[in-house]
């Protein structure tokens, strides 16, 4: 597992819902931000996985929530991808007050999906080593 990768984000306003804490959607779309965010660090853009005929897919995700979020509170959200042997990977993210409460934990297992086949890809990990310019930064 690579040493994970961090964003930081200020939760929003519009973004809590009727009890004044953030929504339960938002903490995934900071997770996808996360996501993303280390896929342009690391090299990747949208662009070049078009290009190249692959993206990412999500098929599972588990979201734990630990401590509630205000609107204006600070929080880094950070992204660990770990490489199996077959066409999946696993990434680890969590969302951390400034304080560093853990707000979320959240695990996700993805994949790399041929856009041409439909079909995931065999080794989404050679093909990330391929397309990142820093594949240090996926933990390869």
């Amino acid at each position: 597992m690579s040493e994970p990768f961090s964003v930081p984000v200020t939760v929003r306003g519009y973004e809590t819902d009727t009890q004044g804490h953030l929504n339960q959607a938002v903490y995934l779309n900071y997770a996808e931000h996360a996501r993303w965010s280390l896929l342009q660090a690391a090299g990747v853009r949208q662009a070049d996985l078009v290009a190249r005929g692959v993206g990412p897919v999500a098929l599972e995700t588990t979201l734990r929530f630990r401590r509630e979020l205000l609107a204006g509170d600070e929080v880094e959200v950070t992204c660990a991808f770990e490489w199996g042997e077959g066409k999946t990977f696993r990434m680890r993210q969590t969302i951390r007050k400034a304080d560093g409460t853990v707000a979320a934990e959240i695990e996700a297992v993805g994949g790399l999906m041929d856009l041409r086949e439909r079909r995931l890809v065999a080794d989404p990990r050679q093909r990330f080593k391929e397309l990142a310019s820093r594949p240090g930064m996926f933990g390869l």
